[in-house]
Protein backbone atom coordinates (compact mmCIF):
# COMPACT_ATOMS: atom_id res chain seq x y z
CA UNK A 1 0.00 0.00 0.00
CA UNK A 2 1.11 3.28 -1.10
CA UNK A 3 1.05 6.41 0.81
CA UNK A 4 0.09 9.67 -0.99
CA UNK A 5 2.32 13.01 -0.49
CA UNK A 6 1.70 15.24 2.20
CA UNK A 7 1.55 18.94 0.65
CA UNK A 8 2.09 21.38 3.52
CA UNK A 9 0.60 24.34 2.55
CA UNK A 10 -1.24 27.67 3.88
CA UNK A 11 -4.74 28.47 3.93
CA UNK A 12 -4.36 30.76 1.40
CA UNK A 13 -2.26 28.43 -1.07
CA UNK A 14 -4.70 26.16 0.07
CA UNK A 15 -7.06 28.22 -1.49
CA UNK A 16 -5.35 29.89 -4.21
CA UNK A 17 -5.02 25.93 -5.78
CA UNK A 18 -8.41 25.50 -4.95
CA UNK A 19 -9.65 28.57 -7.25
CA UNK A 20 -6.92 27.00 -9.63
CA UNK A 21 -8.87 23.79 -9.78
CA UNK A 22 -12.29 25.85 -9.80
CA UNK A 23 -11.30 27.72 -13.01
CA UNK A 24 -10.07 24.63 -14.93
CA UNK A 25 -13.62 22.54 -14.01
CA UNK A 26 -16.05 25.30 -14.85
CA UNK A 27 -14.11 27.14 -18.05
CA UNK A 28 -11.26 25.81 -19.46
CA UNK A 29 -12.47 22.23 -19.36
CA UNK A 30 -15.81 23.31 -21.05
CA UNK A 31 -13.28 25.51 -23.90
CA UNK A 32 -11.53 22.72 -24.70
CA UNK A 33 -14.21 20.10 -25.25
CA UNK A 34 -15.76 23.32 -27.43
CA UNK A 35 -12.43 23.06 -29.17
CA UNK A 36 -12.49 19.44 -30.30
CA UNK A 37 -15.91 19.65 -31.09
CA UNK A 38 -15.40 22.34 -33.72
CA UNK A 39 -11.85 20.82 -34.90
CA UNK A 40 -14.16 17.03 -35.69
CA UNK A 41 -16.42 19.29 -38.29
CA UNK A 42 -13.85 20.32 -40.10
CA UNK A 43 -14.07 16.46 -41.22
CA UNK A 44 -10.58 13.76 -41.79
CA UNK A 45 -8.84 14.14 -37.85
CA UNK A 46 -5.39 12.30 -39.46
CA UNK A 47 -4.22 15.63 -41.17
CA UNK A 48 -6.30 17.98 -38.19
CA UNK A 49 -3.74 20.28 -36.52
CA UNK A 50 -6.38 21.88 -34.84
CA UNK A 51 -7.98 18.30 -33.87
CA UNK A 52 -4.66 17.39 -32.40
CA UNK A 53 -3.81 20.66 -30.54
CA UNK A 54 -6.70 20.69 -28.39
CA UNK A 55 -6.89 16.80 -27.34
CA UNK A 56 -3.30 17.91 -26.24
CA UNK A 57 -4.55 20.20 -24.41
CA UNK A 58 -7.12 18.77 -23.27
CA UNK A 59 -5.11 15.99 -21.40
CA UNK A 60 -2.87 19.10 -19.79
CA UNK A 61 -6.02 19.78 -18.23
CA UNK A 62 -6.89 16.92 -17.18
CA UNK A 63 -3.77 16.07 -15.78
CA UNK A 64 -3.56 19.49 -14.14
CA UNK A 65 -7.22 19.04 -12.41
CA UNK A 66 -6.27 15.46 -11.28
CA UNK A 67 -2.44 16.69 -9.90
CA UNK A 68 -4.82 19.86 -8.12
CA UNK A 69 -7.37 17.31 -6.57
CA UNK A 70 -4.14 15.14 -5.14
CA UNK A 71 -2.81 18.27 -3.41
CA UNK A 72 -5.97 19.17 -2.09
CA UNK A 73 -6.78 16.11 -0.47
CA UNK A 74 -3.47 15.03 0.92
CA UNK A 75 -2.84 19.37 2.07
CA UNK A 76 -1.79 19.77 5.28
CA UNK A 77 -2.38 23.00 6.72
CA UNK A 78 0.40 24.72 8.26
CA UNK A 79 -0.65 25.70 11.26
CA UNK A 80 -0.17 29.85 12.37
CA UNK A 81 2.24 29.97 15.58
CA UNK A 82 2.73 32.74 17.91
CA UNK A 83 6.52 31.79 18.72
CA UNK A 84 8.84 33.85 16.69
CA UNK A 85 11.74 32.39 18.07
CA UNK A 86 12.66 29.36 15.73
CA UNK A 87 12.39 29.85 11.62
CA UNK A 88 10.07 26.96 11.23
CA UNK A 89 7.59 26.33 8.28
CA UNK A 90 5.06 29.10 7.40
CA UNK A 91 7.68 32.38 9.06
CA UNK A 92 9.30 34.67 7.10
CA UNK A 93 12.56 35.46 7.34
CA UNK A 94 14.95 38.19 6.83
CA UNK A 95 18.79 37.44 6.86
CA UNK A 96 21.53 39.03 5.23
CA UNK A 97 24.72 37.73 3.38
CA UNK A 98 27.29 38.35 5.75
CA UNK A 99 29.90 40.21 4.70
CA UNK A 100 28.00 42.54 3.46
CA UNK A 101 25.20 41.38 1.66
CA UNK A 102 21.38 42.91 0.80
CA UNK A 103 18.75 41.93 3.05
CA UNK A 104 16.53 39.19 1.59
CA UNK A 105 13.18 37.97 3.32
CA UNK A 106 11.48 34.96 2.36
CA UNK A 107 8.32 33.02 3.70
CA UNK A 108 9.13 29.48 3.58
CA UNK A 109 5.98 27.31 2.41
CA UNK A 110 5.07 24.36 1.11
CA UNK A 111 6.44 23.17 -2.28
CA UNK A 112 2.96 23.41 -3.83
CA UNK A 113 2.65 26.32 -3.59
CA UNK A 114 6.56 27.94 -3.78
CA UNK A 115 6.77 30.68 -5.56
CA UNK A 116 10.49 32.70 -5.37
CA UNK A 117 9.70 35.69 -7.40
CA UNK A 118 6.78 36.60 -4.48
CA UNK A 119 8.90 35.40 -2.25
CA UNK A 120 7.82 32.49 -1.32
CA UNK A 121 9.95 29.42 -0.76
CA UNK A 122 9.54 25.71 -1.05
CA UNK A 123 10.54 24.32 2.06
CA UNK A 124 12.74 21.71 0.13
CA UNK A 125 14.90 24.08 -1.04
CA UNK A 126 18.33 24.62 0.09
CA UNK A 127 18.07 28.21 1.55
CA UNK A 128 14.99 27.35 3.78
CA UNK A 129 16.74 23.53 4.95
CA UNK A 130 19.78 25.78 6.07
CA UNK A 131 17.41 28.11 7.65
CA UNK A 132 14.67 25.82 9.25
CA UNK A 133 14.96 25.46 13.42
CA UNK A 134 17.41 28.33 13.31
CA UNK A 135 16.96 31.36 15.90
CA UNK A 136 17.63 35.52 15.65
CA UNK A 137 20.95 36.56 14.77
CA UNK A 138 22.55 32.93 14.18
CA UNK A 139 24.83 32.71 11.32
CA UNK A 140 24.08 30.23 8.73
CA UNK A 141 25.96 28.29 5.96
CA UNK A 142 24.35 27.17 3.63
CA UNK A 143 24.93 25.63 0.25
CA UNK A 144 22.85 26.14 -2.78
CA UNK A 145 23.43 25.32 -6.37
CA UNK A 146 25.35 28.63 -7.10
CA UNK A 147 27.39 27.53 -4.23
CA UNK A 148 28.17 27.84 -0.38
CA UNK A 149 26.66 31.71 1.43
CA UNK A 150 26.90 32.87 4.52
CA UNK A 151 24.05 34.85 6.29
CA UNK A 152 23.26 36.38 9.47
CA UNK A 153 19.12 35.95 10.21
CA UNK A 154 17.76 39.21 11.11
CA UNK A 155 14.27 39.13 11.85
CA UNK A 156 11.62 36.02 12.27
CA UNK A 157 7.83 36.83 11.67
Amino acid sequence: MSTEKKYPMTVAGKQKIQDELTQLITVKRKEVVERIKIARSFGDLSENSEYDSAKEDQAFVEGRISTLESMIRNAVIIEEEENNDVVSLGKTVTFVEVPGGDEETYTIVGSAEADPIEGLISNDSPIAKGLLGKTTGDKVKITTPGGEMDVKIVKIS
